[in-house]
């Protein structure tokens, strides 16, 4: 019996105790002053780190040269640069040829100029035989010499009959127009050159950029690169030919369209004036005919 309660009271005394167990024993609150609340401020920017180029051996990116004409044509295919030397020939010897009918031209028109106030002076046409036959330096010149000399041999034997004026009328005609042919065919000459460098230089101009830019793909190609500092020169090359080709026959085709024109208001101004000194002479020819 006793050992009963000697257990009963060891069991109740594990209950008693088993609670208080689980629990820790609290500990004191902090007895120090209240903490403050202190604004944040924003965070700071990460930091940045500049690099020199030059210090480091690198480089920011592909340098690109200046572009300039000299430049241009010593980087070109060596087809390319025989394309640009033939323009620059034809471009010269066409303003060479500018120049001159230029000159001439000017020249012609003062001339005739002087010449008509000279015939229509009043002097006497065997006195203007006798200054121009010897110095025929201007197409006008020229007709009127040829003229009076075909009139001059209609007189060889005597005065003509009257049968024979309209052959000499028709001799006289032929020899001013002959005259008026040969003297224009020498100011036109050297034009065809104007003409064919406006027809061609930009052709061939245009087909030195096709052979330039042919390079130019192939360079990509062997590179396997398509940046810009790549593709640029060799289009810049080839485009090059086609400014030079265009530089060429601009002024050839203005020019020649000019000095034709020239040309032709000065034939116009010829015949009319074979046609006055036609008719003066077969005026006279009819006089003493009779």
């Amino acid at each position: 019996m006793r050992l009963k309660h000697a257990a009963a009271a060891a069991v109740l005394a594990i209950c008693l105790t088993a609670p208080a167990l689980g629990q820790s024993t609290p500990q004191a609150a902090p007895t120090g002053s209240a903490a403050q609340t202190q604004e944040l401020g924003a965070p700071a920017a990460a930091p940045t780190t500049n690099v020199d180029v030059t210090q480091t051996g690198g480089t920011a990116g592909p340098e690109v040269s200046g572009i300039s004409v000299v430049s241009l044509f010593l980087r070109a295919d060596p087809f390319v640069k025989a394309v640009m030397i033939i323009l620059v020939f034809a471009s010269i010897w066409s303003w060479t040829i500018i120049i001159s009918k230029w000159l001439v031209l000017s020249t012609l028109r003062r001339r005739s100029d002087k010449f008509e106030k000279t015939f229509w002076s009043g002097l006497s046409l065997d006195d203007l035989y006798q200054q121009f036959a010897q110095k025929t330096d201007h197409p006008m010149a020229a007709v009127f010499v040829s003229a009076l000399r075909e009139w001059r041999r209609a007189f060889e034997g005597g005065p003509p009959r009257e049968a024979l004026l309209p052959g000499i009328k028709d001799r006289i005609d032929k020899a001013m127009s002959v005259t008026i042919m040969r003297e224009t065919d020498g100011v036109e000459r050297q034009l065809g050159f104007l003409a064919t460098v406006g027809a061609t230089a930009p052709f061939v101009g245009l087909f030195g950029t096709v052979w330039g830019i042919m390079n130019s793909f192939s360079a990509i190609a062997a590179r396997h690169d398509t940046t810009l500092a790549v593709v640029a020169p060799g289009i810049a090359e080839a485009l090059f030919a086609t400014a030079m080709g265009l530089l060429a026959a601009i002024p050839a085709v203005v020019f020649y369209n000019k000095f034709i024109n020239d040309i032709g208001r000065y034939t116009t101004r010829l015949e009319a004036f074979s046609d006055e000194f036609s008719a003066i002479l077969s005026r006279q020819l009819d006089e003493k005919a009779k």
